[in-house]
């Protein structure tokens, strides 16, 4: 049945003429879309504006503009898909062009959670519909006939009884004077022409020629170049500095303090950062820039404990910042303490009965550390703050947001503010947290010039925004015929709670307890892919391929089987998942792997997890040798709905493999009295290029349900496959990551 969508005015603000011919019509939410080269069409000498992002030109090129970043996730390509697709548009006509920040045709511009596709699913499709069907009814107007009986195809319109044909161009300026209909019409997925097929990255020719496309490529004319001093350690802030000899160096402007964030500023979800008190040096090139800033001499104190006031998304909030200057050993002893004393989040059943009267009881811990995210391209923004103008540049995640945290900074209206979106390189949740782009606005406007801020390298890794320490306690009971009857987690971390209590194992299993505890820290922490799923998928499916192995059944089959239970016989009313497509992904993992029929000499590990509305299966196939993981082979098996973009969808979870196992077996932070200890790539360890997959093949659910993330799903379960593998080849389980440090410990 052909989905009819209503429009009303969360869809649709106003529609209006635009001078010389053509229509604007101003859509309220929607989020990302596609670039592409002039291929086939040659530039327009007219375009005619359909909606607040698609445009079309009296020649037939149709130009869909791109609210949300691009940062390696490939929306640009996959959204405008969307809307080319109900548009019936031809895919080689069509343009896309990156939008600035326009929180006036655009809302919810901005990455993160998996939600970019999920999200726009209806509202990027009903923009497309409503755009075809304005076009059919400029023709039928036109030529006088039944609109029931005009045809869209490849970007024209056909009427079969009088044989007349225009291409959307002739049409459009008409298109645009109509009234907006009540309702459209959606495709059925049978008529689909361009999703689930799959389209090259609109921007590939850009990205493997070296054309500017990221935020450290932009430059203005006149620009200065910046970059901060921030304390060296977590729990410090500025006393004092001496920049006279840096001062008189080559090319340098000025070196002053700045405020990144006023200590009465109410911080929003994003506005994280503790070094808001910053030394700034200015100057010509960011080499001179660079050697200035190892000439100033500063003096650092000891921060007092403070209370963060935060808007958490409308609803109140507060972060105790503890004084102190932590280490990583002092840290572990707050922990354990902490684990002494959890808070209980769900219980089912009588777990404490259950375990007293198991016949067999499993206990494991599991530790993970700080991460970083190290994206390849520095962290940067430009900013040209000239009195109540700002123009900005650059690549962040959360703009919108931002732009927020800007405006009250500067004292300058939002609507006197406008961003620029770059390309991201790497992100993953570390832009989102884009105190840097209000640094580079805070200089610029005391400065007078534009500016372009650049983070160095250590800069980055030792500012935050790092992934939580966590830690996990698990306990299963089994009875005397090995069925696990009792389950226990006891989960938190410095300073988040990464529990999902009501993910798989619960609903699974009778007796079911989930606890847990959080650590106040200075140290800055914040979104990193995953979120909290890294850790909890890695510890979970860890203990389960042990609890199997103790209950004398197959990794897989054992999983299957709890998940059976909770489809018929579910315990709890609050679970997450959905058992039968989780079970979904587990069959198709096994049977894509000839799981049973394993090849000599390879040792094989299985994970599974459901986060960010999807779920993904994986096997890792290893081998050892001299003493190190090779790894031949990565099965994952993946249920997110409707595939938009095959090859693109490929793309996404083969990074999110090669991100994890790097992460599994290298990743970690340490401090040191506050300071952290690993400050560029020659301690903080990176998978590198031999030590990846040699293949990794990836297979999805074909259900044709509406999709749902992606991003994500496919990062958190490889830490327990690779994991899970390492055990089979060399007889010892791994509880602390990095893997790397345990491989030979014995």
């Amino acid at each position: 049945m052909t989905r009819i969508q209503k429009l009303n005015r969360r869809s649709f603000l106003k529609v209006s003429a635009l001078a010389g011919g053509g229509m604007i019509l101003s859509f309220n939410w929607l989020a990302g879309c596609k670039p592409k080269d002039l291929e086939t069409l040659g530039d327009p000498k007219e375009w005619f504006r359909v909606n607040g992002f698609i445009q079309i030109g009296e020649n037939g090129l149709i130009t869909i503009m791109s609210p949300n970043p691009e940062g390696g996730q490939n929306v640009k390509t996959s959204m405008p898909l969307l809307v080319a697709e109900e548009l019936d548009a031809d895919w080689e006509n069509v343009v896309v062009q990156q939008a600035p920040l326009d929180t006036d045709n655009f809302t919810r511009q901005f990455i993160g959670g998996s939600q970019a596709i999920r999200t726009s699913w209806i509202p990027l499709r009903t923009a497309g519909a409503t755009a075809r069907h304005l076009l059919v009814h400029a023709a039928a107007q036109t030529w006088n006939v039944p609109s029931s009986e005009i045809k869209t195809n490849a970007g024209f319109l056909t009427h079969d009884g009088s044989g007349k044909k225009a291409h959307y161009g002739e049409m459009a300026s008409l298109a645009a004077s109509l009234p907006i209909p009540e309702e459209v019409q959606l495709k059925e997925i049978s008529e689909f022409k361009l999703i689930g097929k799959s389209h090259r990255n609109v921007d590939i020719q850009k990205i493997i020629t070296g054309k500017p496309l990221f935020g450290i490529d932009y430059k203005k004319p006149g620009m200065k170049y910046a970059m901060i001093i921030h304390p060296q350690a977590f729990g410090q802030k500025l006393k004092s500095f001496d920049a006279e000899e840096a001062k008189a160096m080559p090319g340098i402007l000025d070196i002053f303090q700045i405020k990144s964030l006023q200590d009465d500023y109410t911080r929003t979800f994003f506005d994280t950062t503790q070094f808001t008190d910053l030394i700034a040096i200015v100057g010509d090139s960011t080499w001179e820039v660079l050697n200035a800033k190892k000439a100033v001499k500063a003096e650092w104190k000891l921060m007092e404990a403070y209370t963060e006031i935060r808007d958490m998304f409308g609803r109140p909030g507060k972060r105790e910042v503890p004084s102190g200057l932590e280490s990583t050993s002092s840290q572990e002893k707050l922990i354990n303490q902490a684990m002494q004393s959890p808070t209980l989040i769900r219980r089912d059943g009588n777990p404490e009965q259950a375990f007293a009267q198991a016949s067999q009881v499993i206990e494991r811990s599991y530790t993970a550390p700080f991460l970083v995210h190290n994206c390849m391209e520095p962290m940067n923004f430009f900013a040209d703050v000239q009195g109540d103008e700002v123009n900005c540049a650059g690549p962040l995640q959360k703009p919108e947001l931002t732009e927020q945290a800007l405006s009250a900074r500067l004292g300058i209206p939002v609507e006197n503010i406008n961003i620029e979106m770059t390309r991201l390189g790497g992100g993953y949740g570390r832009r989102s947290y884009a105190h840097w782009l209000i640094e580079a606005a805070v200089i610029s406007q005391k400065t007078k010039h534009p500016i372009k801020l650049v983070y160095t390298r250590e800069d980055d890794m030792t500012a935050g925004i790092y992934r939580s320490r966590y830690q996990a306690t698990y306990r299963a009971a089994l009875d005397s015929d090995k069925n696990l009857i009792a389950f226990h987690v006891n989960a938190g971390g410095l300073p988040e709670n990464p529990l999902y209590a009501n993910r798989f194992p619960a609903g699974a299993v009778k007796n079911y307890l989930a606890e847990g505890w959080e650590v106040p820290s200075n140290v800055t922490t914040g979104s990193f892919r995953a979120p909290r799923s890294n850790f909890m998928a890695s510890v979970e499916q860890s203990f389960l391929d042990e609890v199997a192995e103790a209950a004398g059944k197959d990794p897989i089959d054992f999983r299957l089987e709890l998940l059976k239970k909770a489809k018929e016989n579910p315990v709890g009313e609050s679970n997450d998942y959905d058992p039968e497509r989780f079970a979904g992904v587990l069959n198709l993992a096994k049977s894509k792997s000839n799981w049973g029929s394993e090849q000599a000499g390879i040792s094989r590990g299985f994970s599974a997890y459901f986060c960010h509305n999807s779920y993904a299966a994986q096997i890792l196939d290893l081998k050892m040798e001299n003493g190190n993981p090779v790894i031949h082979k990565v099965i994952n098996a993946i249920d997110c709905g409707l595939v938009i973009n095959p090859d693109a969808a490929k793309n996404l979870c083969e990074g999110a493999v090669v991100d994890g196992i790097g992460t599994a077996m290298y990743g970690e932070q340490t401090f040191e009295n506050g300071e952290p200890q690993k400050k560029n790539f020659d301690t903080y360890r990176m998978i590198r290029m031999k030590e990846a997959p040699k293949l990794i093949e990836t297979h999805f659910v074909e259900n044709n349900l509406d999709p749902s993330g992606l991003g994500e799903p496919a990062y958190p379960p490889v830490f327990a496959a690779l994991a899970n593998a390492l055990y089979q080849a060399t007889g010892q389980r791994i509880y602390e990551q990095p893997f790397e440090k345990h491989l030979n410990s014995g």
